[in-house]
């Protein structure tokens, strides 16, 4: 045992010179050497931590460079002399700006530019037919869920929510669920995403927001479109929206009105999906809007549906199905200018639901105050 430690003890020591040798050849003071041997320890002591993954890495050096710095006592104390690498910055959020603003159609018919083409879903008309499960009030109907007992009274087609300057944005267009679509006729089909939905802006709820912009600037109201597409994670798309939506008010307060605009989806018991139109003109996709009562303003907000809903009965009398309201928030506590709009169903076409769109924006224009130039 005595003989191997002697052994070990004397090849260790032969190591050592061989390495104090080789490290100080080319130095000629006794100073030289000394610091020459530091440099080399210091060398060994990165090496050994960049196998490891440690403080070597700090200035992206890998191990080839290393070992090339080593070889000049010039180049490894200018490598000393680096600074350690500094952290990667921190991204500015990104402000919400606003989204170019459609040109619309050239016509005055909102049907302009749409050929209607049969998606072959099967079709109906949602028309109440006595106010048995309603509240109504006038022209209005309204399938309450909520937990409160609705006044008709107060339902009068007046609402708290009023059109500022057109100098600075009036009216938010969003869609929580952006990537909804449509039934496409044959030959006009999209790259699905999902069920009846794709990333396809011009085939998506971003291409109906598009349009309803397009109607709105056409009657002197400025339009902010937030063209995102929410729901790539389905269950995270309303908090999402939220924080767009807020972005929005904070940056612009001259926000008055705010569109969530969907479609919705009817199917039978075998999945088979309906369209919904209107019994007057049957290719117009039939709208529904969906309000929520789980915030302290909800009322406010139903009024402006109210009162959307009642001026746009009585130019297309079933154009509109009755209003739902659920004790939900659907983010419309942020403005009492707020409304989820449904335009038409998976089942109806993309054409239907377009002249669909521009039927609603143009009541909602009108309802709010806006002129038609």
């Amino acid at each position: 045992m005595k003989k191997l430690l002697r052994r070990c003890t004397a090849a260790l020591l032969a190591a050592g010179t061989i390495w104090v040798v080789a490290v100080t050849a080319e130095s000629s003071s006794a100073a030289a050497a000394v610091s020459a041997m530091r440099d080399s320890f210091h060398l060994q002591r990165l090496l050994v931590q960049l196998e490891l993954g440690g403080a070597a890495r700090k200035k992206g050096m890998n191990l080839s460079t290393l070992l090339c710095l080593g070889q000049s006592p010039l180049l490894w104390a200018a490598y000393g002399a680096l600074p350690e690498e500094e952290p990667e910055p921190v991204p500015k959020p990104v402000e919400p700006a606003p989204a170019p603003q459609p040109t619309g159609p050239s016509e005055g018919d909102a049907a302009a530019g749409l050929t209607f083409a049969d998606n072959g879903a099967p079709s109906q008309t949602v028309i109440p037919s006595s106010g048995k499960s309603y509240t109504v009030a006038g022209n209005v109907y309204i399938k309450n869920s909520s937990d409160y007992t609705l006044d008709p009274a107060a339902l009068d087609g007046t609402f708290p929510a009023k059109l500022g300057s057109a100098d600075a944005p009036q009216v938010l267009i969003l869609h929580t669920h952006g990537s909804e679509a449509y039934t496409m006729p044959a030959g006009e089909e999209y790259t699905p995403s999902g069920s009846y939905r794709t990333a396809d802006t011009e085939k998506n709820m971003i291409r109906i927001g598009d349009e309803m912009a397009a109607v709105l600037s056409q009657y002197g109201i400025s339009v902010l479109h937030d063209r995102q597409i929410h729901d790539t994670d389905y269950n995270s798309a309303y908090d999402k929206s939220y924080s767009s939506a807020a972005a929005y008010l904070e940056q612009y307060p001259s926000i008055s009105f705010v569109l969530d605009v969907h479609r919705d989806a009817i199917s039978d018991a075998e999945g088979r999906q309906y369209k919904v139109v209107s019994q007057e003109d049957p290719r117009a996709a039939q709208v529904s809007i969906v309000m929520g009562s789980s915030y302290d303003s909800w009322m406010d907000n139903l009024r402006l549906a109210a009162a959307v809903q009642g001026h746009l009965l009585e130019q297309h009398p079933t154009l509109m199905r009755p209003i739902i309201l659920r004790y939900y928030g659907y983010n419309q506590s942020l403005s009492t200018g707020s409304m989820l709009v449904e335009i038409g169903a998976a089942g109806n076409s993309l054409d239907e639901a377009v002249y669909a769109a521009r039927l609603f924006a143009a009541g909602f224009a009108e309802t709010v105050g806006g002129v038609k130039s």
